[in-house]
C-alpha cells in the first residue's frame, strides 16, 4: 500500500513537467506554422505547374524547329539548356518567397537545415549541383555534342543541375551525375559544331596496289551524299603487323555533314570501297594459319 501511494505521488508530481513539455511542443509547432503563408503555398502549386508546362512547351518547340532547321539545332539545344537552368532557379526562389514569411527565424532555420543536409544526406547532391555549375561555366562539352564517356558514346541532350543526360546510338538514355565529369576524361567529337570527323579503317594485302586503293577510298568518301566537303578528306597508309598476318592499313578521315548521319556515312563509304576493291581485284590480307 505504501508503494502504491509513493508511485501515485511521483506520478502527480511529474504531471506538470509533461504538461510543460507538451505546451512547449505546441508553441514550437505554432511558431513554424506562423512562418508559412498558406495562401502562398496554394498559389505556388500553380507556379510549379506553369513552370512544368513551360518546360514541356519549350522542349517540343526546340524538337520541332530543330528537325525543320537542322543548321540551328545545336544553337536551339544550347539555349534550351540555359533556359531550363534559369527556370529551375527562378521557380525555386519564387515558390520559397511566396510560401514563407522571411524573417530572422526562418533564415536561421533554413541555414541550419541546409548546413546539416549538405553535410550529411545531401552531400552527393550538393557536389553534383556545384559540378553542374562548373560544367556550365567551363564547358568541357555542350548540348548536342557527340561524346565518349566511361565507355558510353552518344549525344548530350540535357545538362541539368544534378546530372547530364546522354542519348546513345542505340537510343538509350543514360543519366550521369555531374560530379563524375570533374575527375573523368570526356572526349567530344564535334564540340559545338554540326559536322564531325569520322575515322574508317580498311585493310588490304601486302602485295596489292596501295596507291590505287588509296585513290578509291578518297573518291568513295568525296562522293558520299553525307560528306562535308568544306573540310578535307585524308587517307593515311601504314603497315600493320600482328601475330598471324601482315597487312596494309588505310585509314580514311572525312567529315560528316551532320553528327546524326555518322553511321550512315560510315556504312555508305564502306559499301562503296568494298565494291571498288572487288571491281579492281584488291584483296584483303591473307591470314596465315600456323601448322600444328
Amino acid at each position: 500500500m505504501k508503494r502504491l501511494i509513493i508511485l501515485l505521488f511521483i506520478g502527480f508530481a511529474a504531471l506538470p513537467c509533461f504538461a510543460t513539455e507538451e505546451i512547449a511542443n505546441v508553441e514550437n509547432i505554432s511558431k513554424i506554422a506562423s512562418l508559412v503563408r498558406w495562401s502562398g503555398v496554394f498559389f505556388s502549386l500553380f507556379v510549379i505547374a506553369g513552370a512544368w508546362l513551360l518546360l514541356k512547351f519549350m522542349s517540343s518547340m526546340v524538337e520541332s524547329f530543330g528537325s525543320q532547321f537542322v543548321q540551328y539545332r545545336m544553337l536551339l539545344q544550347k539555349l534550351q539548356s540555359f533556359t531550363q537552368f534559369f527556370i529551375y532557379m527562378s521557380t525555386g526562389i519564387v515558390v520559397f518567397m511566396m510560401s514563407f514569411r522571411i524573417n530572422d527565424q526562418i533564415l536561421a532555420l533554413i541555414g541550419g537545415t541546409l548546413a546539416v543536409s549538405v553535410g550529411f544526406a545531401l552531400k552527393d547532391l550538393a557536389a553534383s549541383f556545384i559540378a553542374g555549375i562548373t560544367v556550365m561555366i567551363d564547358r568541357p562539352f555542350q548540348v548536342g555534342d557527340r561524346v565518349t564517356f566511361e565507355g558510353n558514346y552518344g549525344d548530350i541532350i540535357t545538362i541539368g543541375l544534378r546530372s547530364v543526360r546522354m542519348r546513345t546510338l542505340t537510343d538509350d538514355i543514360i543519366t550521369i551525375p555531374n560530379n563524375k565529369f570533374l575527375n573523368e576524361v570526356v572526349v567530344s567529337g564535334n564540340y559545338g559544331a554540326l559536322d564531325m570527323q569520322v575515322v574508317i579503317p580498311f585493310y588490304i594485302g601486302m602485295n596489292e596496289d596501295i596507291t590505287l586503293a588509296r585513290d578509291l577510298i578518297q573518291e568513295a568518301a568525296s562522293s558520299s551524299r553525307y560528306i562535308h566537303l568544306p573540310k578535307p578528306v585524308t587517307v593515311l597508309v601504314k603497315q600493320t603487323i600482328t601475330d598471324n598476318y601482315l597487312a596494309i592499313q588505310l585509314t580514311c578521315k572525312a567529315y560528316v555533314v551532320d553528327t546524326a548521319y555518322e553511321k550512315l556515312f560510315e556504312t555508305d563509304i564502306t559499301l562503296r570501297v568494298m565494291k571498288e576493291f572487288r571491281k579492281h581485284n584488291i584483296n584483303p590480307p591473307k591470314i596465315a594459319v600456323n601448322a600444328s
